[in-house]
């Protein structure tokens, strides 16, 4: 499968998912951003570093927008901190094109990454949950309730 074909396939599945899939979609389109920008990045190639490091903004800037205040607590203005943390890493890493706030804000990526894939994974007795409240220990909070 080519490239551009597997972009597409993966584009079409993030506009069809919902709730905590879309999450888990979106930390894994960003991270094969961050590494499309760190290879670029090693080739010289400014173009398109640039454009990964902008794809990567914005889908940092979508999922800081979903981010539900009101359910999420403490929780989620730690995680709105630390995705505006990212954007300042990737705005270093373009202006100055270097690699080392790229390799931050991908080992940080991963980080979330595996948390969220981590709380929306099927939960012995099968009952819903919150991915916030998995990472933070409380089940009772449901900014976005899953299914285990």
């Amino acid at each position: 499968m080519s490239i551009d074909n597997w972009r597409s396939y993966r584009e079409s599945d993030i506009l069809e998912a919902e709730g905590c899939r879309l999450i888990v979609l979106l930390y894994s389109a960003a991270l094969d951003s961050v590494a499309a920008a760190r290879r670029h990045l090693a080739e010289g190639n400014i173009e398109a570093r640039s454009r990964e490091i902008t794809r990567t903004s914005e889908i940092l800037n979508e999922l800081a927008l979903a981010v539900d205040h009101d359910a999420g607590g403490e929780l989620s203005r730690n995680l709105v901190e630390l995705y505006d943390y990212l954007q300042t890493l990737l705005q270093r890493a373009n202006a100055e094109q270097i690699d080392p706030p790229l390799a931050e804000t991908e080992n940080l990526l991963e980080t979330l990454s595996e948390a969220w894939a981590s709380s929306t994974a099927p939960a012995a007795d099968s009952t819903p949950f919150s991915a916030v409240a998995v990472l933070d220990g409380d089940a009772g909070r449901t900014p976005v309730d899953c299914m285990g």
